[in-house]
């Protein structure tokens, strides 16, 4: 250990393990290391289910209705991949698919006047959907052929909306959408949290449902991917193509100081050795002295025996509950959405017959278990239930004088798109110029012992 790398990472996290495949991609000598025996930090997945009952303190451990403690591998922060997003983009540069598996989530829901449900996915669904009126339908398939056609780079598709000015309430009210429409398209389509966005440029809110719409041509059920095994694959996938271009691994290795010099990083020290470095990438984990708190999630793990009610027997999917729905709001801020992700054992994640779903939510109060219990009323009866209530950490600094460069924790959000954005953000800083995805792409000749496929 005792050598000079021109990265150290610290965590195996999502975040860290894409930015220490890219790093060595580059041709940068990098050294990774985890505190943890295993992989993934934050998010990684939790196999056998006994390790899940002592992680949350429960002592009694699973009982035998489980099945086998091997079969399930549970997901501590729920998300699903966009078809069509940046972490598929990552993958798929990266070749890192090679070494993955994915299913297609079987639908998205939302939730209205106490009712779920699916979100139009198509012409022809948004057609036949009850969301919405007869003339409802024609004004919302206008908006949406409207935004299909957009070019921010061609006036003529702009219908007299300017993409930097026009609010995104006044493209509402040009095509006359009632408010039930303006929730799921703003919270189920274009997947923001709060209201904020109405009142910004409506550019960001019709690039979001391009995107929504054109994941979801993809592969048609949803937009939504999710990987066999868990999500605790993916950070492992990156792992694997760091260690192919030279990077070295290792686990459960404690961190015992990061030595700076003149206020800059020069090296890690642990059980009694140093290894030097010119930058550091880090979890909140390893810096509590730099990041600051930037509010709280809860996610509950729910294990069920049934798929949710009104979703077709679905195997897996998402649901949002958008604020508006369950009379979150308040005089004095927005609240934010709370969001269902289920998967089952057909993604090899639970015993046969059995659903995980995760319900999740920034928290607001002093009450966090009851922001989500409108959630829960929709998965149950629920067999066993997980409480996590984590804090969201951010860096105080952007890493320029100390390069010491530290990760976002993972928000309440059920996709990675906040993730990769935290990911370009670090690796501009990084290298001092904007991410480009031509950079992950593998050489040519992967001297590492993987020939071209």
């Amino acid at each position: 250990m005792d050598e000079e790398y021109d990265v150290i990472v610290l965590g195996t996290g999502l975040t860290e393990c894409i930015l220490s495949g890219i790093m060595s991609v580059n041709g940068k000598k990098v050294l990774h290391m985890d505190r943890n025996p295993y992989y993934g930090g934050e998010s990684s997945s939790i196999t056998p289910l006994e390790e899940l009952y002592k992680r949350f303190q429960l002592l009694e451990g699973p009982p035998e209705s489980m099945g086998r403690g091997r079969d399930w591998n549970v997901d501590l922060i729920p998300k699903f991949l966009m078809a069509n997003g940046q972490l598929v983009k990552m993958l798929l540069y990266t070749e890192v698919t090679r070494y993955l598996d994915f299913k297609v989530v079987e639908g998205s829901f939302v939730y209205k006047g106490g009712k779920i449900y699916k979100v139009p996915s198509t012409e022809t669904e948004a057609l036949a959907s009850n969301l919405m009126g007869m003339f409802e339908k024609r004004r919302f398939r206008k908006f949406l052929v409207f935004v299909a056609n957009f070019d921010e780079n061609d006036p003529k598709t702009f219908e007299g909306v300017d993409p930097q000015t026009t609010s995104m309430r006044d493209v509402y009210r040009k095509f006359d959408l009632g408010q039930d429409v303006i929730d799921f398209t703003g919270h189920a389509l274009a997947l923001y949290r709060t209201d904020d966005y109405l009142d910004q440029p409506c550019l960001e809110t019709i690039n979001r449902i391009k995107l929504y719409s054109e994941s979801l041509a993809r592969y048609g059920k949803s937009p939504y991917l999710y990987p066999l095994y868990g999500l605790g694959e993916l950070p492992q996938g990156f792992a694997r193509l760091s260690a192919i271009y030279g990077g070295t691994y290792m686990l459960n290795k404690p961190v015992d100081d990061i030595i700076m010099e003149n206020g800059k990083v020069v090296g890690v020290k642990s059980e009694g050795e140093v290894a030097r470095c010119k930058q550091l990438i880090c979890d909140p984990s390893y810096i509590p002295d730099r990041v600051r708190k930037a509010g709280q999630v809860i996610r509950i793990i729910c294990i069920l025996s049934h798929p949710i009610k009104n979703t077709n027997d679905a195997n897996s999917c998402q649901i949002i509950i958008p604020q508006n729905q369950v009379n979150r709001k308040s005089e004095l801020f927005l609240w934010p959405d709370i969001y269902v992700c289920m998967i089952s054992y057909a993604h090899n994640v639970a015993a046969q017959g059995k659903y995980i779903a995760i319900a999740s939510t920034t928290v607001e109060t002093m009450d966090p278990e009851k922001e989500v219990e409108p959630a829960l009323e929709l998965l149950e009866p629920i067999d066993q239930k997980f409480v996590a209530i984590s804090d969201l950490y951010e860096p105080i600094d952007d890493g320029s004088e100390s390069q010491v460069f530290c990760s976002c924790s993972y928000d309440a959000t059920t996709h990675f798109e906040t993730t990769c954005n935290d990911i370009k953000d670090i690796y501009k800083r990084m290298a001092g110029t904007a991410f480009d995805f031509e950079n992950m792409k593998r050489k040519q000749n992967d001297v590492f012992g993987e020939a071209e496929q």
